[in-house]
């Protein structure tokens, strides 16, 4: 008998595919990815949360590509916003990942705050905060930050200014974003920028890490 496509991937394949990053898990962690792909799965017919819909592919796309963050730059025991979190990612699997985070989840969209909220009390999350408001007109309500990171942000120029302002303190930035936007990035002032780093299994998509540079 096959087994349900739209049910959360087994433990196992959750923990071979984290392997397959260079990430392992506890058997906690895992229940938590897989609590929060049904709740992504359950909400996600009513709200926009995701076009993907196989929860293999959620789990590699938008957990593993998250988690790789971990891998890429030193969260732990940090103070992380992410803006425009949208359904989590990359916050809450970091959060997961790597439980002493300190984390922010920015979102403007109100039906999506309310899905980050259900989800930080369903996985028992200590230590997350969700700001339902443009990042913009954030400052004091998160400083300082030792890292900002976003998937989904648009205007790089304002979002840059943002994370450089003297009044949040923020340290590095990292973006998950495609080839072109990385070399795009790397033309903007203020940031010492890496080399991007590749995301495995996947050829067009990369996570770019800016230190912030000292006046």
């Amino acid at each position: 008998m096959s087994t349900n496509k739209l049910q959360p991937p087994s433990s196992s394949a959750i923990q071979r595919a984290l392997a397959e990053f260079r990430l392992t898990a506890s058997e906690q962690q895992v229940l938590q990815i897989q609590q929060h792909i049904e709740l992504l799965r359950r909400w996600n017919e009513k709200m926009n949360l995701t076009a993907i819909r196989d929860p293999l592919e959620i789990l590699y796309r938008h957990f593993c590509e998250s988690m790789f963050g971990a891998v890429a730059i030193p969260v732990e025991r940090c103070r992380l916003a992410d803006v425009g979190s949208g359904g989590g990612f990359p916050g809450i699997p970091l959060k997961i990942i790597r439980p002493e985070l300190d984390l922010f989840l920015i979102e403007s969209n109100v039906k999506k705050a309310t899905f980050l909220t259900e989800v930080v009390r369903e996985l028992g999350l200590k230590g997350v905060r969700v700001l339902v408001s443009r990042y913009e007109e954030l400052s004091e309500e998160v400083a300082p930050l030792d890292v900002v990171c976003a998937r989904a942000v648009g205007e790089f120029a304002s979002f840059l200014a943002w994370a450089a302002s003297p009044s949040l303190g923020t340290q590095k930035v990292a973006l998950w974003i495609g080839a072109e936007d990385a070399e795009a990035l790397r033309q903007f002032g203020g940031w010492t920028w890496s080399a991007p780093k590749p995301i495995p299994h996947s050829l067009r998509r990369f996570i770019l890490i800016g230190n912030r540079e000292q006046s």
